[in-house]
């Protein structure tokens, strides 16, 4: 199911942030947690890891003591304190948590907002409010001492959190967000020093060695010197007898982008390294190969060579692994993109980096004063950010959805600027040139603000009602409709659209010649695309999702890719259409792609199927691509993926065996890059087994053993991402339910078959590389253990809706009894690595003792179907 469509099925009223709404009487019925002595206890577990004990008891009227208390009652362990940047950055997570739990007001309450903020996040932060769904009618939350009875019961918790996760329940782990801080900090990791490495054909850097660079690259050269130094262990020394290298970068005085921006040439002699760059960046790719060089050969040499690289795909941009969605700009404490994040995209090949941003946020505006509050703010926080990335070869793009649709009050003295309505809000007519006059001033205020900005990409018919078609009607043989605009409903969809695109190009080109505007056909039916396409402008770029309409057949079930997927290699039939349609016109056409995961499961920081990746470069490298985005807001992690993957945005290109035998060997060494290699191809005959055409937003993936198994239905509609509850006939879409459990249990077998590799693998990597292997163990186990868990889920329910016989009731036990084990198995791998279970638009999925609840809640199933529940592990 597309992203759009889903969003279609939601009543409008979700999408509207009203004072009030949601109010106790209001909404449905939370779901009962029978396992936990009370919803007292049930607040305290499901806070214990995401909030502070003093904001806790402020919220239910009682005491810090008082909250320690009661989870120890519990057998929790002990309570860690959240630094202000976890609590920024955790609010997804805390609002989930508490959406069954708590009213509103003490939910803001919790977090330490007021309510205009609340509604803020619910309607900007991604359709949060979308997400959740409607608020159950959670009356106040206010401490009593608990009854005998209740006490009673959360020491039997504690006493059966004891017998399942033993001591480990105590292991400290990675805090929360322990990532953000490895991938802010650079670490230059030192290589074996193998000194018999050198040989006839290779240059041995193990001496010391010269340096000739210009001025503004010394700082690049020099780190690479400092590269060196860490590679062997020890500092160089310079002495009269020892062989001298010299380092020479030889940069044209003029520095401006050409065709050949990111080229380089390099000549490596016996006594000099020579570069020769169009720019600063293609010093540093040429930097980069050579470290690459080194790391592969596992010390300080490099061959005698003659080398060159020339970009083929430009840009090539990724979201923030860990930006907060809503309003980044304005806390630049919680920096989406530190220098040391953004050299490592850059030393995986990426070339740019994409962030959230509302127009009327960022310029003011003589039309509509009450427009651009805090944009000096914003645009120095954007421009020290441009400046940054430059630095590391990075450009920045602002993503661009515009322009937004305000309430009815906006638009109460401007009535010949209201367009189309969609869920209670109004578009701002961009049929009418007072909407386009602020649309292009505002764009052109950004770029003379921010000159050396990267671009913008478009999105012209998104889930934002924004032009007056945007809510029309998307995706289908048909152009949109403008509705009940008394202007655009005279007018075509690709004329009005089209004059938007070229107001969004006038206003960018009016202080710069090099910024991007990227044109994304996300929502473009085939007529709009038809039409559309020829008008873009010509120095703009079209880019078009590859893999989407792509054929599948899974499970003996027909359908195809609607949404961004992995297990179908693209490009598909609508790609090629539309690419072949701007090649035609003249526009260069860009390929949106996911090279490191996808709502397939997008629970881990990459998918390890490096196969289908460059299976799908391989595709793309005929499809006359100029570019690519190579994530949405999953996906930006600076992984082996990426690495690969941008192989191919280079000629030469390697073949595909070496590239994955390079990848392999710098991230975990010569001895275990074959089992790695091997592992990775069995993880990508497996994930082709993935039932494309479930509903990727709602079906478990996400959340895998830590999503609660339901005796009783709950009646509840699976929500988009952060809610799977137990609806299992909509997680199927089209497939029969029993084919979605046929083929995730297959995809898990073979799965484990690569995962049996890779752990066999593990005692032979380098010992330097083990942190970095150690995590790609947790991301497959992960990978492996929610696979499986949707698996059982989707049986589980199977078997409580059909005929309650001996064996139905027997087999739910022992399902059961596995996801105990499973969740016991994640809790191990959340508990250690502080990215499991991450995604920067939806926060934490879940937290390591939500895999604890899972094993309350399994046990209570047990019990509930005549069995005790002990020794279920």
């Amino acid at each position: 199911m597309r992203r759009r469509e889903l969003l279609s099925l939601v009543p409008a009223f979700y999408l509207l942030p009203q004072p009030g709404f949601a109010q106790p009487g209001d909404g449905p019925e939370p779901i009962p947690e029978p396992q936990f002595p009370s919803r007292l206890h049930l607040f305290v577990w499901r806070n214990w890891e995401i909030a502070n004990s003093e904001r806790m008891a402020q919220v239910i009227r009682t005491s810090p003591a008082t909250i320690l208390k009661l989870g120890a009652s519990m057998g929790l362990p002990p309570k860690r304190r959240l630094t202000d940047d976890q609590m920024a950055r955790i609010y997804i997570t805390v609002i989930r948590q508490n959406w069954h739990v708590l009213p509103e007001e003490q939910i803001i309450e919790l977090l330490g907002w007021d309510r205009e903020r609340f509604q803020f996040t619910l309607k900007e932060d991604d359709f949060l409010n979308v997400k959740l769904g409607m608020k159950p009618r959670c009356g106040n939350l206010v401490y009593q001492p608990p009854a005998p009875a209740e006490q009673a019961r959360a020491a039997e918790i504690r006493a059966t959190v004891r017998e399942l996760f033993g001591d480990g329940i105590s292991e400290y782990g990675e805090d929360l967000f322990h990532f953000v801080k490895v991938l802010s900090n650079p670490a230059i990791v030192p290589m074996r020093d193998e000194a018999a490495k050198a040989g006839r054909g290779e240059v041995d850097l193990t001496h010391s060695w010269g340096l000739a660079a210009g001025p503004e690259l010394a700082q690049e050269a020099e780190r690479f010197r400092s590269y060196l130094r860490h590679a062997m262990r020890a500092e160089l020394k310079a002495g009269p007898a020892e062989k001298q290298i010299r380092l020479v970068i030889d940069q044209p005085r003029d520095t401006a982008r050409t065709a050949g921006g990111e080229s380089y040439r390099i000549r490596v002699a016996e006594n000099e390294i020579v570069i020769n760059a169009y720019d600063r960046t293609g010093v540093l790719r040429a930097l980069h190969r050579l470290q690459d060089q080194m790391e592969t050969r596992e010390g300080p040499f490099l061959p005698l060579q003659n080398a060159q690289e020339d970009a083929v795909w430009n840009p090539r941009y990724v979201y923030s692994y860990f930006a907060l969605y809503g309003d980044p700009l304005m806390e630049p404490e919680r920096d989406p993109f530190p220098d040391a994040y953004l050299a490592e995209l850059a030393h995986c090949g990426i070339n740019g980096v994409w962030m959230q941003a509302v127009l009327n946020t960022l310029a003011p505006s003589a039309q509509f004063p009450e427009f651009g509050q805090g944009w000096e703010t914003r645009l120095r926080n954007l421009r020290a950010l441009v400046e940054r990335a430059g630095r590391c070869g990075v450009r920045v793009y602002l993503y661009l959805n515009e322009p937004r649709a305000m309430p009815d009050a906006f638009f109460r003295n401007r009535p010949d600027i209201r367009g189309s309505s969609s869920g209670g809000l109004f578009a701002m007519c961009t049929s009418t040139p007072q909407v386009r006059e602020w649309i292009s001033d505002s764009l052109a205020h950004v770029v003379k603000h921010v000159p050396e900005i990267g671009g913008f990409f478009s999105i012209t018919m998104s889930e934002n009602h924004t032009n007056c078609f945007s809510h029309g009607g998307a995706w289908g043989l048909n152009a949109p409709k403008a509705g009940d605009c008394p202007r655009c409903s005279k007018r075509s969809s690709w004329d009005v659209i089209g004059e938007l695109i070229g107001t969004f190009h006038s206003g960018i080109r009016r202080h710069s010649s090099s910024a991007e505007l990227i044109n994304w056909d996300w929502g473009w039916g085939d007529a709009l695309s038809e039409k559309l396409i020829p008008l873009l402008p010509k120095d703009s770029r079209f880019l078009s999702v590859s893999e989407w309409d792509a054929p599948v057949r899974r499970g003996g079930v027909e359908t195809k890719v609607g949404e961004y997927s992995i297990s179908v290699v693209g490009p598909g039939p609508r790609a090629t259409r539309n690419w072949a349609l701007a090649r035609s016109a003249g526009v260069a056409a860009m390929a949106k792609v996911q090279f490191n995961n996808t709502w397939e499961i997008s629970a881990v920081p990459y998918i390890p199927v490096l196969d289908l990746i460059l299976e799908h470069c391989e595709n793309l490298t005929g499809a006359g691509i100029s570019g690519i985005m190579a994530s949405w807001t999953c996906g930006g992690y600076a992984s082996p993926n990426l690495a690969a993957a941008m192989a191919y945005a280079f000629d030469p290109r390697r073949s595909r065996e070496d590239i994955l035998n390079d990848v392999a060997v710098r991230r975990y060494g010569k001895a275990g890059a074959p089992g790695m290699v091997e592992a990775w191809s069995r993880f990508s005959e497996a994930f082709r087994e993935f039932p494309y055409g479930v509903h990727v937003y709602t079906i478990p993936t996400q959340h895998g053993p830590a999503n609660p198994l339901r005796l009783v239905p709950t009646g509840y509609k699976a929500g988009m991402i952060l809610f799977p509850y137990d609806d299992y006939k909509s997680w199927s879409a089209k497939y029969p339910p029993e084919v979605v459990h046929k083929q995730f249990t297959r995809m898990a077998d073979l799965w484990k078959v690569g995962l049996t590799a890779m752990e066999r693998s593990l005692g032979k990597v380098t010992a330097h590389k083990k942190a970095s292997a150690d995590l790609d163990v947790a991301i497959a186990k992960t990978c492996y253990h929610h696979f499986q868990s949707t698996a059982n889920q989707v049986e589980f329910y199977l078997l409580r809706d059909g005929v309650a016989t001996p064996e139905a009731v027997a087999r739910m036990k022992a399902i059961a009894g596995q996801e105990i084990e499973l969740a016991r198995r994640q809790f191990q791998q959340a508990r250690r690595h502080s990215a499991i279970a991450y995604e920067a638009s939806n926060h934490y999925y879940y937290t390591p003792l939500d895999l604890v609840e899972k094993a309350l809640h399994c046990r209570y199933v047990l019990q509930q179907l005549g069995g005790t529940g002990r020794n279920s592990r």
